[in-house]
């Protein structure tokens, strides 16, 4: 679709927004946003006619694209059919939501709790694993981000959890493994995976095995600077918790459905949690969906005994209907086999050749759709080219290259010292080397802080 330039339109969308929209993570007065007049595939543009390719997915989440008929109609055909119903209620297209989500999952997570997100299936896990444990305490990682609800908010191991940070009872973060920038003074893969480990099982040890309900990591994390995990790191948790009668969650809410180049990445490491948690890709965000799927020895505990929570819109069936439609889309159209072939031919090799020509870049890492570089002031120590968590002056290189990036046309996912890239799982091959080709060019402006 060719944008249709309306700046006078635009003018009242913002004016409308700057009077009105109270928006996440932001001091009001300080943010611009851009008015958007429409999008499609893996574009979107705004009022003034200007086209962006699209490398962040809106927050990672549409990977079929913006408005994908089949998904915009399977809406349209509930909405006039039955536009919502109570929770409680066996209703078509929830069942087969359900369904086709317990089809991909793996191992026996086939009972799928639904939420309207993924901070309320983080918060719901959390709570599945206290209750059917027995046990108080929760394990997460440093470099994570769970959510923005009460308990997902302190489990999460990133700055966004600070202003927040007054709920954290039971709550222990340790470090997971991140060889370029290793807790554990690792040299290698081999070495880093080994003292991950030994560093999880001294922390269980001194917090004592018997209190604690959940260890919960991102498969691959992801704003937290998508680091795959050294070969061995999962299997040797799953193990670990197995040993000590812990429950292994994953957070897949922004990895899973294609994203990696499988449905799910816990299928990269061949392990299977005890709960996993997901969102964002189930439906493309087309109408807010999340839930948690829980296996078979979890959902016995909640048999004869009521599961302590639910929510009003759980299930709800325009999201279900969305999602069965974005899964039937997937599959029919091979999204989730284009991810892993787009990540291995052209995003992979296309980004290493930009780090192998742009001194700022310190590290390619990623797989499928889901890629992060590493921006630093010096490859050789490593330096971030801005501070943990800079604002305002200190992060004035990061905004240069955010800005370089949009002029181009290209929306880049800026979060600390990196630039991801994490467009629609099924961009077109033209598509992602016009992005990185943008992307080349803006880099020019972080080298110039070397």
């Amino acid at each position: 679709m060719t944008p249709h330039a309306d700046p006078a339109k635009g003018a009242a969308v913002k004016a409308a927004d700057r009077a009105h929209v109270f928006h996440s993570w932001s001091a009001q007065e300080l943010i611009d946003p851009l008015a958007v007049a429409g999008a499609e595939g893996a574009h979107f543009w705004d009022y003034e006619g200007n086209r962006y390719l699209d490398f962040t997915s809106g927050l990672v989440y549409t990977n079929i694209g913006y408005q994908h008929p089949k998904v915009v109609t399977a809406v349209q055909e509930q909405a006039g059919r039955l536009a919502t119903f109570a929770p409680a209620f066996a209703i078509d297209v929830r069942s087969e939501a359900a369904r086709l989500i317990a089809e991909r999952t793996p191992g026996d997570l086939d009972k799928i709790f639904f939420t309207n997100g993924g901070a309320e299936a983080v918060e719901n896990a959390a709570r599945m694993a206290r209750v059917h444990t027995g046990r108080p305490k929760i394990l997460s990682a440093y470099r994570s981000y769970h959510g923005a609800t009460a308990a997902a908010i302190n489990l999460t191991g990133d700055p966004r959890r600070w202003a927040s940070d007054n709920g954290s009872a039971g709550v222990v973060r340790f470090w997971a493994p991140f060889l370029y920038r290793s807790p554990f003074y690792a040299k290698t893969e081999e070495q880093e995976c080994a003292r991950a480990l030994r560093h999880l099982e001294d922390t269980i040890a001194y917090e004592g095995p018997q209190s604690i309900a959940a260890i919960i990591l991102e498969t691959i994390p992801g704003t937290a600077g998508i680091m795959v995990p050294p070969p061995g790191y999962l299997p040797g948790v799953r193990e670990i918790c197995d040993r000590y009668g812990i429950v292994l969650v994953l957070d897949e809410v922004m990895a899973g459905f294609g994203r990696t180049g499988t449905w799910f990445a816990a299928e990269h490491f061949d392990v299977v949690p005890d709960l996993l948690t997901f969102a964002k890709g189930v439906n493309s965000g087309y109408v807010p969906l999340g839930g948690v799927a829980i296996s078979g020895e979890i959902a016995d505990t909640f048999a004869r005994r009521p599961y302590p929570g639910g929510l009003t819109y759980s299930g709800h069936p325009l999201a279900c209907a969305a999602a069965v439609a974005t899964i039937d889309v997937m599959a029919e159209e091979g999204v989730v086999e284009h991810a892993a072939r787009i990540g291995r031919d052209v995003l992979g090799p296309g980004l290493r050749d930009l780090a192998d020509r742009h001194p700022s870049v310190g590290e390619v890492r990623g797989l499928g759709a889901f890629w992060a570089l590493e921006l630093v002031r010096d490859p050789d120590t490593r330096e971030p080219l801005v501070p943990y968590n800079a604002s305002g002056e200190a992060n004035a290189p990061m905004t240069a290259f955010a800005t370089a990036c949009k002029k181009s046309g290209l929306w880049p996912f800026i979060n600390m010292n990196r630039t991801h890239v994490v467009p629609a799982c099924n961009i077109s091959e033209t598509e992602a080397k016009d992005g990185l080709t943008l992307l080349d060019e803006a880099l020019t402006v972080a080298d110039a802080h070397l």
